[in-house]
């Protein structure tokens, strides 16, 4: 049974068309996928233009039509936008059936071995952060996951927020010293804090590209600054939280189980974060194992499009085969 598999995050979207045999038939990436920005049909009408542009490369004509459609979405972070969000992608019929996920599911599931039963943890640290957890029979591990207002601290986005922060108070002297004052206007090529305060707030600088400034962020704690330092490691703290948290509410905690570790900020394997959520977690939960995942989120939704469709252990093995040759390991 083919599958359509979307995996649209904040920031892109890809989508897979997926023949019955696990061969990838035709591919595309679009924009984020933001409906509390836009809407959900504005962001669905955007979805559209992505899906029949890979329906449209996997030789298909008219419009978009598959067995089922398994789409891992952005803010998708509630029961009410999940079934908002599925009523809309029912009715564009693309599908026979529809299921919508989050897309941390995405992560999750294109971390464990093809045709496997979804069992584990994912966290996903990437311009925002959040986490899941899934059991073969069927339970799940969630968290609202919509900023601060739910408890979130992090990211990209939420490291970058808190770069400046410090970055500002030192600059005027209503904190102590931190190279951040100095490395983060320098990104932009301006000469300090407050010019890079007035080119956010005027949108002189485009409010997207504050996330560069993370990466800024790791570059100084790798030089030694404690402020930025301890930036870090609580971010370390932060995402080993929600991983034993889900791990404790599956019941999985004294089990071996995978921690998929997903997102752009994971994925870069700064060593002081990487190695403080390895130590973290060998701590709080000795039996977890964590990985790092870098293969495409939308193999992921293609996995767990196979998982609905009921597809063999060598249809599982086909679709992961094909991201593994372009590059896309786990």
């Amino acid at each position: 049974m083919s599958v359509l598999a979307i995996d649209a995050g904040n920031s892109k979207t890809d989508v897979a068309v997926v023949g019955p045999d696990g061969t990838v038939l035709g591919t595309a990436r679009g924009g984020g996928f933001r409906p509390p920005a836009v809407g959900v049909r504005t962001a669905v009408d955007a979805l559209a233009d992505t899906v029949g542009r890979a329906w449209a490369a996997a030789g298909g004509t008219g419009p978009a039509r598959v067995d089922h459609v398994s789409a891992c979405l952005a803010n998708a972070d509630l029961p009410v936008e999940e079934r908002e969000l599925h009523e809309a992608l029912t009715a564009r019929g693309w599908g026979g059936t529809v299921k919508v996920y989050n897309d941390t599911f995405a992560i999750l599931r294109a971390g464990l071995p093809g045709g496997a039963e979804p069992r584990g943890v994912a966290v996903v640290c990437g311009a925002g952060i959040n986490c899941v957890g899934m059991t073969p029979d069927g339970r799940t591990a969630r968290f609202p996951a919509i900023g601060k207002l739910s408890g979130d601290w992090g990211g990209g986005g939420g490291l970058a927020e808190e770069a400046l922060w410090f970055a500002a108070r030192a600059e005027d002297g209503r904190g102590g010293p931190t190279a951040l004052a100095r490395a983060l206007p320098e990104h932009f090529a301006l000469p300090s804090v407050y010019a890079l305060i007035e080119a956010l707030h005027l949108e002189h600088i485009p409010a997207a590209r504050k996330h560069e400034l993370a990466p800024v962020l790791f570059e100084v704690a790798a030089g030694g600054d404690p402020v930025a330092r301890a930036l870090v490691d609580r971010q370390a703290e932060e995402i080993v939280a929600l991983a034993v948290v889900a791990l404790t509410r599956l019941e999985l905690l004294d089990e071996p189980v995978p921690v998929l570790l997903g997102g752009s900020v994971l994925a870069a394997r700064h060593p002081q974060l990487d190695d403080g959520v390895r130590e973290l977690l060998a701590a709080r939960a000795p039996e977890a194992v964590p990985l790092v995942v870098a293969a495409s989120p939308v193999l992921g939704a293609g996995l767990l499009g196979l998982d609905a469709v009921g597809a063999d252990a060598e249809v599982f093995a086909r679709l992961r085969g094909q991201y593994v040759r372009r590059g896309q390991h786990v």
